[in-house]
């Protein structure tokens, strides 16, 4: 398996463009692989793959599924394994504004969050929808719960709880543009969730993608994810960042 995941890293893609709800297919689907090997004086082994499904079973109802994976390794020692499970449902999406449904289910490595769960409903407002750029811009409200392998927090009122739970609400704000005639390509995705009972626990997290053509079916991508969480175990950081590089192949 490493060296599957080692051929990968030397040459990290990502296949097909990014789910797009509003478009008019009734299947679509795509995988990135990106990543980053070192052996040496330093051991560095980073993957991280992201995966995309959308069906519409009907004209008015697309079920859209969106999974990711984390892997960190340094000095042959684990420091992150995070699985991530995003699934909506929109309701007539080709409309300026729309309603959807969702359901996450999450664990984290290093947080020692053992598994998470959100289930709510939103709505969505499409302010660019044009082939070249896309701006949207959702609002939602959802149940949480999160099971935590340790009980003390670097915020003692929550001590001695292993499950937390809260009602969220979260703004989402999702971006695509092609910039310098087509030369350069900016995607992002952002959301920002507090909680509704308790004004410290929050989160926050950033996606972002710059992506250079090289050939027709070949671009160049770089990309930045930035995550941050108020409420964490006790001596834990708030923030991760990664960054990691790679090429975008599209059929």
């Amino acid at each position: 398996m490493k060296n599957i995941l080692f051929i990968l890293l030397i040459f990290p893609f990502s296949l097909l463009a990014q789910i797009n709800e509003s478009d008019t297919l009734k299947f679509q689907t795509n995988l990135a692989l990106t990543g980053f090997w070192q052996e040496g004086n330093v051991e560095t082994f980073i993957f991280r793959a992201k995966s995309g499904l959308s069906f519409r079973p009907v004209k008015s109802l697309i079920f859209k599924t969106q999974n990711s994976y984390l892997y960190q390794e340094f000095g042959k020692q684990k420091a992150d394994e995070d699985i991530l499970s995003l699934n909506f449902l929109y309701i007539s999406p080709e409309r300026t504004v729309y309603p959807f449904l969702l359901g996450f289910v999450s664990s984290n490595f290093r947080r020692e969050i053992d598994i998470r769960f959100l289930l709510g409903a939103g709505v969505t407002f499409q302010v660019l929808r044009g082939e070249k750029n896309t701006l949207k811009f959702s609002l939602s409200c959802e149940y949480e719960e999160t099971d935590f392998a340790k009980t003390t927090f670097n915020k003692p009122e929550y001590n001695g709880n292993r499950f937390i739970d809260t009602w969220r609400t979260t703004l989402w704000v999702f971006g695509k543009y092609h910039l310098l005639d087509k030369k350069v390509i900016l995607n992002h995705e952002s959301h920002f969730q507090p909680s509704l009972e308790r004004s410290n626990n929050f989160r926050w997290q950033t996606d972002i993608g710059i992506e250079l053509p090289v050939w027709k079916f070949l671009n160049f991508k770089i990309n930045y994810l930035y995550s941050f969480e108020s409420l964490v175990i006790e001596n834990q950081r708030q923030d991760d960042k990664v960054l990691s590089f790679g090429i975008n192949m599209k059929f």
